[in-house]
């Protein structure tokens, strides 16, 4: 099916404004935790992952929720997914990217958006409990979950049933680019303040592998993606990052159901993050576009977010259909 007629997104009354939407539940939103059970897995490279779980209910039907950039499984979207697939019967794993659940990874390579190998690694691992599998992903987790999807196609794990992505920068180049403008310095400031941490941190790590010289001069993705993300990943330069790692154009090769939901008025997302010709090439590919929700917003006045109810909607009707 191409791209949704109309969305049943509506914010609440004098919350419609993308940067409040994006804001507020950042700044507001407290969810009880509800993974209650760590796990820490190897990778085949050596490295480590580290799985928060929730199996109470012990069933054949599995989310793994994978965070955004410098986010962490704690984080009130993750839970608050989490905590709503709980109410339905499902478990949840919230996995963290590599060095983002508290503790540095052990190599020199960092995480980046188009690392679904780690994904990849993650189901692999739940995949010999779970019959069922569906993935939801936010932000560049959403654009790994994408990537994972078309890169792999048909080849994709077969539990895997299907997936829900929010707030997708699935054009990494058109993100960046909107980000450097000065209406959302307060963002890039806030993602440079932990980037740069965790640089200097691995600069502790391995001196001989990385320097923090001129690290507190970098300003924008642009700079940080091409002095750090790049080299250390493997990459030539940010531009060849960003046009390898953007899940846009793997879209193409998804073969399960799939839900893409971006705001319009996602201070994130340029105009080239709106996949509506990808869409309507992919019977699999559900585009919905919301005319507001801001980046990761979608609130309501309760509890639950929209984002959490569509989601378990989504899936829940692709379990009803038999997968």
């Amino acid at each position: 099916m191409p791209l949704l007629a109309s969305s049943t997104y509506r914010a609440p009354w004098g919350l419609s404004n993308g940067h409040l939407q994006t804001i507020l539940p950042v700044l507001l939103r407290r969810v009880p935790t509800i993974t209650n059970e760590r796990e820490r897995i190897e990778t085949p490279d050596g490295d480590f992952l580290d799985l928060d779980w929730n199996r109470d209910h012990r069933s054949q039907s599995l989310v793994i929720i994978t965070h955004g950039l410098e986010g962490n499984s704690t984080n009130a979207s993750v839970q608050g997914m989490a905590t709503a697939f709980h109410r339905t019967g499902w478990d949840t794993l919230a996995w963290n990217l590599r060095g983002c659940s508290g503790e540095m990874n052990r190599l020199l390579r960092t995480y980046h958006s188009g690392a679904w190998e780690d994904l990849q690694c993650v189901i692999n691992h739940a995949a010999g409990t779970y019959q069922n599998i569906v993935l939801v992903g936010f932000s560049i987790g959403g654009n790994l979950t994408l990537k994972y999807l078309g890169d792999q196609g048909a080849a994709i794990h077969p539990s895997i049933k299907g997936a829900v992505a929010f707030s997708v920068p699935c054009d990494l180049a058109s993100s960046a680019k909107v980000l450097e403008s000065r209406i959302n310095s307060i963002y890039m400031n806030h993602f440079m303040r932990d980037l740069r941490r965790k640089i200097k941190e691995k600069a502790a790590m391995f001196p001989k592998g990385i320097s923090s010289e001129g690290l507190d001069h970098i300003r924008t993705f642009r700079e940080f993606d091409g002095t750090y993300t790049a080299p250390l990943n493997g990459f030539l330069s940010a531009e060849d990052y960003w046009a390898k790692a953007s899940s846009k154009t793997s879209l193409r090769g998804i073969s399960v159901p799939t839900l893409l939901v971006n705001a319009l008025n996602d201070p994130f997302l340029g105009p080239e993050c709106f996949p509506r010709e990808e869409a309507e090439a992919n019977p699999h590919l559900f585009l919905e576009l919301p005319k507001s929700g801001g980046h990761l917003g979608f609130l309501t006045l309760g509890k639950e977010y929209w984002s959490e109810t569509r989601a378990v909607e989504f899936c829940g009707r692709l379990l009803d259909q038999g997968g």
